[in-house]
């Protein structure tokens, strides 16, 4: 949605450069699904240099020697930090962040220990993965992601992350809950297989190289409505549906109108939802009604 609008706002006509950028954006957002894994082990390892530190205290307390380990001692940090999958890209992409930029680890840290899940995580006396699990993933959903100064630097360091913050979020909390004890953890790939990879550019071109053909199929079931009064976004999202109905065979037609309407919920005005629903259902049925719909294997209508 984002490349087709990039290049129809710019009028440029040179696919090849937006393709390029489009599968640099999705590369980047790996980057972002891997530095927020790591964020978890910077904090746990911020917080055992700080227990080190205060049992070396010369005037140490009861307490500063003999701490209270649950935290760094936390099954899910260690299967992290032990990921060869996680240490590799983090190597190979050269993702230093939280070296140069530990204020922000620092910052989180001290969320974490100010919180009441914190709190009656250590206190538990109950020692178990699933409790480990639980309390990493409650952590993540109430402290990490919700924090505004760690979306503010994400967005200074590469544009396209202020989009791709809810989705990594999701896929984070999506990762962590499949975690099991004795497993190593093995990173995401951003695609299935080769199929979904070139999904993404074909969506793209076909849409593109389309769009003034589906821009008349638009303005067919929207009478009352000049084209130009319609939100770019949302003729956009229309127009990849159409691609979608007209030129993805297995894709089913429901997934399709999910999808777009969950998109323009996200993207596009408040009432945008509802009128999207209704411009593509309208086309669906005269493509269904003119046998113009190329669906192949069964559940697909």
């Amino acid at each position: 949605m984002q490349s087709v609008y990039a290049l129809l706002q710019s009028k440029s006509d040179n696919l090849k450069k937006e393709e390029e950028f489009l599968y640099i954006s999705i590369e980047k957002m790996h980057d972002l699904y891997v530095l927020m894994l790591r964020l978890l082990v910077e904090v746990k390892n911020l917080e055992k240099k700080h227990i080190e530190i205060s049992g070396k205290k010369y005037l140490a307390t009861t307490q500063d020697l003999n701490p209270n380990c649950k935290f760094i001692n936390n099954q899910i940090f260690r299967l992290l930090e032990e990921s060869g999958s996680l240490n590799a890209y983090l190597e190979e992409k050269k993702l230093n962040y939280w070296r140069l930029d530990n204020e922000y680890v620092h910052e989180i840290l001290k969320l974490v220990k100010e919180s009441s899940i914190y709190a009656d995580y250590l206190k538990s006396e109950k020692s178990s993965f699933e409790e480990d699990r639980d309390f990493v993933v409650a952590l993540f959903k109430n402290v990490v992601a919700p924090n505004d100064k760690l979306a503010e630097y994400f967005e200074d360091k590469t544009i396209s992350w202020v989009d791709d913050i809810p989705f990594v979020n999701t896929w984070i909390v999506k990762s962590l809950n499949q975690l099991k004890p004795k497993q190593t953890f093995l990173l995401g790939e951003i695609y299935k297989d080769d199929d979904d990879k070139k999904f993404v550019v074909d969506l793209f071109r076909k849409v593109v190289l389309n769009h003034k053909d589906f821009e008349k199929e638009i303005e067919n079931k929207t009478p009352n409505w000049d084209t130009d009064r319609i939100a770019e976004i949302d003729m956009i999202l229309i127009k990849m549906a159409i691609s979608e109905f007209l030129k993805f065979p297995s894709i089913p037609t429901s997934v399709t109108i999910n999808e777009y309407i969950e998109i323009a919920k996200d993207y596009s005005s408040e009432k945008s939802s509802f009128f999207i629903n209704g411009v593509i259902d309208k086309i669906l049925k005269d493509f269904t009604a003119s046998k113009r719909l190329n669906k192949i294997g069964r559940g697909l209508m």
